[in-house]
């Protein structure tokens, strides 16, 4: 017998021993045990359809983020780190070249457990982040992954700008309204979505 036609066959009999099963709405089922009739839920074309949508945030006025301000809040990804260190770039300094203003970076406890994952190969980027000037953010998820977690912190505080070269998390960000991403193109550092009033560097909105 070919392969084919045993395979069809094997279906052909599982497909009639599924057939076999009585549904619970079957009258041969008794009374008691027997599941209710599903009944249709009549449709209203008059009704007023609701529609939730997400509040936006106090913080915001047309898009612009009041809660942005020198001293900048910065929440750091872990492979802006790795970029960093390929671009031989000095996070800080940059930072504050980049927005004109003072900065403080922020690492949480998932970034430094993805780093600490990587192995000896990211030690620089560990020492670089165990420097007295990162400010640790304590997290309370479980496991080390720190997208989900940067995502959930920018949606609730809108006083964050993400530092990040991970495109997924670039496209994530981007959907939340009032909130800039930084990133390293051409041996520097560039913002997008920062407002005007803040002189972000032209071109990079």
């Amino acid at each position: 017998m070919g392969k084919q036609r045993k395979t069809r066959k094997i279906v052909e009999k599982r497909f009639a021993q599924m057939k076999k099963i009585i549904s619970l709405s079957d009258n041969r089922i008794k009374a008691t045990e027997r599941a209710e009739p599903k009944k249709k839920k009549k449709v209203d074309p008059h009704e007023v359809k609701v529609r939730e949508v997400p509040q936006a945030s106090s913080a915001l006025f047309f898009q612009y983020n009041t809660q942005l301000g020198p001293p900048y809040h910065i929440l750091i990804d872990t492979n802006f780190i790795n970029f960093s260190i390929k671009n031989k770039l000095d996070i800080i300094q940059n930072m504050m070249d980049c927005l004109y203003a003072k900065c403080i970076p922020y690492v949480t406890d998932c970034v430094l457990g993805e780093l600490e994952k990587l192995g000896r190969k990211y030690r620089v980027a560990l020492r670089i982040i165990k420097d007295p000037r990162f400010e640790r953010l304590a997290c309370l998820h479980k496991g080390t992954y720190a997208d989900d977690c940067i995502v959930q912190r920018v949606t609730q505080h809108k006083c964050y700008i993400v530092a990040t070269n991970d495109k997924d998390l670039k496209r994530r960000i981007r959907k939340i309204p009032g909130v800039p991403i930084m990133y390293v193109a051409q041996h520097k550092y560039t913002i997008e979505r920062m407002p005007d009033a803040y002189g972000a560097p032209k071109g990079a909105i």
